[in-house]
């Protein structure tokens, strides 16, 4: 098995459905994925209809609203968009994780909540979300307000974390663009309980499937798993993963996964990628893509990921909405040194963001 860097990148691309995608519909998409971070509302859709042949923000808001993907806390944990036939166990497989994550917040700021408050605003939510009714995040604020429940210092994100974990609520319609929350067994059919051994089983091969080839650290890094979760997610997958070892380095990459370099041609050899994409942020190693001269101009020390420039399987620079905000209006920075693409590659890639705001 290759492990060159351009093999390596060449197949990313194809697995993460960035080269030639294979999905119409942002659900099965999103499935193909395992998750998908989910950080930055807006852009996050981007990172959905950029991978589907065809993708329109028309496309994904409908998805959205039919519930097909879900957005919630998962994994590491941070807004992930996950396929509504998944969300149950994977809710399950990371509640443990999130509500430590949850009380240790609260606790270095000296503003524990109690179990009983918790019942309480659980009981309250599910009044406020019967009858498949939606709400967002302020909605929900003022009347927790209402029934005298404390909303001030992140108390309500709190609130909707732990009834996250629970299983509880998740995301529901939009509502004049903004994300709302609704409650879960309105929007989600009942599914098969996994028990654990197979919830990372299954995690590992929807992780490697669309990520490799990828390591074991970086398989943790993605999961949030320890490392004895891991190794144990990686030996429930069994034989469909193929293990290489190269100067030092063991790689895993799924059995179906290609095993060479893709042709080079005119479609898509330049993306626009949003902001915590899973091509930079699925890995815990980056320099693969990514010069680490040019890493701050890419993502921070505390975890903020900017949207970044993708050409033939290297970051080369960065974009962003130009001065005047206009849907599309689009400004480019290369980063120094970069041979600059050709013009119509530049132009392809921003026509393809376009073509996902036009709604058509």
């Amino acid at each position: 098995m290759p492990t060159d860097q351009t093999w390596l990148s060449s197949t990313r691309r194809i697995n993460q459905q960035l080269t030639n995608p294979g999905f119409e519909k942002p659900g099965e998409l999103v499935a193909w994925m395992g998750a998908m971070q989910a950080q930055a509302y807006d852009m996050a859709q981007w990172a959905v209809g950029l991978r589907l042949k065809n993708g329109s923000l028309a496309t994904v808001h409908e998805a959205l609203n039919a519930g097909s993907m879900l957005r919630i806390h998962l994994m590491r944990p941070t807004w992930h968009w996950v396929a509504a036939q998944d969300i149950r166990w994977m809710v399950s497989l990371s509640a443990e994780r999130l509500r430590a994550a949850n009380d240790s917040y609260g606790k270095s700021r000296h503003r524990p909540i109690s179990p009983a408050l918790y019942s309480r605003v659980d009981d309250l939510l599910g009044r406020m979300l019967e009858g498949k009714e939606a709400l967002t995040k302020p909605e929900i604020a003022t009347r927790l307000a209402q029934a005298g429940i404390e909303t001030q210092n992140n108390e309500t994100t709190r609130y909707l974390l732990q009834a996250e974990t629970r299983g509880l609520i998740c995301s529901g319609p939009d509502k004049t663009g903004k994300p709302t929350y609704a409650w879960m067994d309105d929007r989600v059919p009942p599914t098969r309980e996994l028990s654990r051994s197979e919830a990372l089983g299954t995690l590992a091969l929807r992780y490697f499937q669309s990520h490799s080839p990828a390591t074991l650290a970086d398989f943790v890094w993605w999961s949030g798993l320890s490392l004895r979760e891991a190794r144990q997610a990686v030996g429930e997958a069994g034989a469909a993963l193929l293990h290489e070892t190269t100067d030092g380095t063991e790689w895993m990459i799924h059995e179906k996964a290609p095993i060479h370099p893709i042709p080079r041609g005119p479609h898509r050899e330049m993306l626009l990628l949003p902001p915590f994409d899973e091509y930079l942020i699925g890995y815990k190693n980056r320099t693969h893509v990514l010069d680490p001269a040019h890493q701050s101009k890419a993502f921070n020390r505390w975890g903020t990921f900017y949207p970044v420039i993708l050409h033939q399987g290297r970051i080369i620079g960065s974009w962003g909405k130009g001065p005047t905000r206009k849907a599309g209006n689009i400004d480019i920075d290369f980063f120094p040194g970069i041979s600059r693409p050709d013009e119509s590659q530049i132009h392809q890639a921003i026509e393809q963001y376009r073509h996902f705001l036009s709604d058509k």
